[in-house]
């Protein structure tokens, strides 16, 4: 008898414990169906916000990149979009692709317009053939139908243009500085760099120590070669500890030395200024 009961208590206990709360049900109706409403706004604004796109206004300073051509990239990714549900970082990355095009962002301008602003490349450096470098050493463009024959002229094996970009971007600086003007720098097959300045002086830096070697030219030597641009064919630099200098119309013999090919840079040391001839 006693266990009955405590087995009673114990059923009554549980089915307490395990019901339901009482839902007001007329709430969750009116809840549901303001969501319902606010959804259907929502869609409706969209819809309405929604316009076929009429007008894409260009911006930028542009020289090599037409307006035109642009336009005719953004009407080619709409795909009949409209204002809302258009896809600007698609537009966006489709006009990056366009020759001489370094950036470009795209807005909605309402009610039914997009602008583009468009930043061009600008080209520091000729390489190799028909290639052309950014302010930043990337390769943006290898096969320019134009190249800007004022530029610099880069050479370098596959592979290296990194490599060519770094060191220009360290160097033509600090030549500006001191009054003379890099037109070419090259590394050959052997990993050997050469110089050229704008008056024709060659700047022989070999395969080693180049860093070194360059700032030895411009501690030792850039003052002479600017002042005597036009007596000087070339600055060796291939040395231990100094440099010697071609004169223009001279023999190439070296005063007190001999120079060494670059297996061992010219071992032979170097004190100061060697002339040849």
């Amino acid at each position: 008898m006693f266990g009955t009961r405590r087995n009673r208590r114990r059923s009554e206990a549980g089915e307490r414990r395990w019901k339901l709360p009482a839902l007001n049900w007329r709430r969750i109706g009116i809840s549901a169906g303001a969501l319902a409403l606010t959804a259907v706004a929502i869609a409706a604004l969209g819809a309405l916000l929604d316009q076929p796109i009429e007008h894409i206004t260009v911006t930028g300073r542009l020289q090599r990149v037409s307006a035109l051509e642009v336009e005719r990239k953004v009407r080619s990714r709409l795909h009949g979009q409209g204002l809302v549900s258009v896809d600007l970082a698609d537009i966006s990355r489709s006009i990056r692709d366009l020759p001489w095009v370094d950036n470009a962002a795209v807005q909605r301008s309402w009610p039914r317009g997009l602008t583009v602003q468009v930043r061009e490349q600008v080209a520091i450096a000729r390489w190799n053939n028909a290639g052309l470098l950014n302010a930043r050493g990337q390769l943006f463009m290898s096969e320019a139908r134009f190249v800007p024959p004022e530029l610099p002229q880069l050479y370098g094996a596959p592979g290296t243009t990194a490599e060519v970009a770094s060191r220009y971007l360290a160097i033509s600086g600090r030549l500006v500085e001191a009054g003379l003007r890099l037109t070419t720098l090259e590394l050959d097959a052997r990993g050997a760099w050469t110089l050229t300045l704008d008056d024709g002086v060659s700047i022989r830096l070999g395969r080693a120590q180049i860093d070194e070697r360059f700032e030895r030219f411009m501690t030792a030597a850039a003052r002479l070669v600017h002042e005597r641009a036009s007596d000087i064919g070339y600055v060796d630099l291939r040395y231990s500890n100094g440099f010697a200098v071609g004169w223009k119309g001279a023999s190439t013999r070296v005063a007190g030395g001999a120079v060494a090919g670059d297996a061992g840079d010219a071992a032979a040391a170097a004190t100061g200024v060697r002339n040849h001839g």
